[in-house]
C-alpha cells in the first residue's frame, strides 16, 4: 500500500501556496505543522508549468517544512494529485473557504 497524499493550501507572504507532499503531521515545534516528502510532477514533458517549477526550486534542498498552524488553509488527502500552485493570497477566497472573520465597523 502506498503512502497517503495530502494537498495543502499554507498562506506565506501575500502568497496562497497549493503544495502535495506524502507526510503532513504536528511538528514537535508547538504551533507548527511539519509537511515532508513533497510530491511534485516530474514529467518530462515539452510543457512546463512554471508554478510548479518555481515550487519545485524553492522546495528542492527542504527535507521537512515546519509551518506555522495559523498559515494553513487546508489540509486534504487526496487519491491523485493535481497542479501545484503559488496565487495572490487576495484570489484565495475563491480557491479555499477562508475562515470567517469578525466584521469590520
Amino acid at each position: 500500500m502506498s503512502k497517503p497524499l495530502y494537498r495543502l493550501h499554507f498562506q506565506h507572504q501575500d502568497k496562497l501556496y497549493v503544495v502535495y507532499a506524502r507526510r503532513v503531521a504536528s511538528s514537535n515545534i508547538w504551533g507548527f505543522i511539519e509537511v515532508g516528502e513533497f510530491d511534485f510532477d516530474t514529467r518530462q514533458g515539452v510543457l512546463v508549468d512554471p508554478a510548479e517549477e518555481r515550487l519545485r526550486e524553492e522546495f528542492a534542498d527542504t527535507r521537512t517544512l515546519h509551518l506555522p498552524m495559523h498559515n494553513v488553509l487546508r489540509i486534504e488527502e487526496v487519491e491523485r494529485r493535481g497542479a501545484a500552485a503559488i496565487r495572490d493570497a487576495h484570489d484565495a477566497g475563491r480557491v479555499v473557504t477562508p475562515f470567517p472573520m469578525p466584521r469590520q465597523s
